[in-house]
């Protein structure tokens, strides 16, 4: 009968324990898209650039080509006013797909979802951004 109740009892610390990576993750994740917000804020394009995975800077690979590319197409996640997480979710081991509620330089309300991998040195890289007018009000 004990080794059955240290069974059971051994199980919820796994269960915390693997909670807890995902949350590690989803934070690294996190902290990856504020540093790139952060940096587009400053108009510091080589920083903006140093979060893109290696899919994006073989797509744009240069600093100007990648902030141009960001400018045009993308002027809310360029100069948002503000922005705050939304809905995550770990698509697989070190793969992450990110909400960010943006208000834009336009004073409009916009979703941009971002694709984040885990690279091998540990970091995440954001592999992929899509953008589109939310339909909420700003408060």
């Amino acid at each position: 009968m004990r080794r059955m109740f240290f069974a059971f009892a051994f199980v919820p610390l796994l269960l915390v324990s693997s909670a807890y990576a995902g949350d590690t993750e989803v934070r690294a994740a996190q902290t990856a898209i504020d540093g790139q917000l952060k940096a587009f804020i400053a108009d510091d394009g080589a920083t903006a650039y140093s979060f893109a995975a290696p899919n994006v800077k073989q797509i744009f690979p240069t600093v100007d080509t990648f902030m141009n590319m960001v400018t045009n197409g993308y002027p809310p996640v360029r100069k948002p006013r503000s922005y705050s997480f939304g809905k995550v979710e770990e698509t697989g081991p070190g793969s992450i797909v990110q909400q960010v509620l943006i208000v834009g330089p336009d004073g409009k309300d916009y979703e941009a979802v971002y694709t984040l991998q885990q690279q091998p040195d540990g970091t995440f890289r954001i592999t992929g951004c899509s953008l589109r007018a939310s339909n909420s009000l700003s408060t």
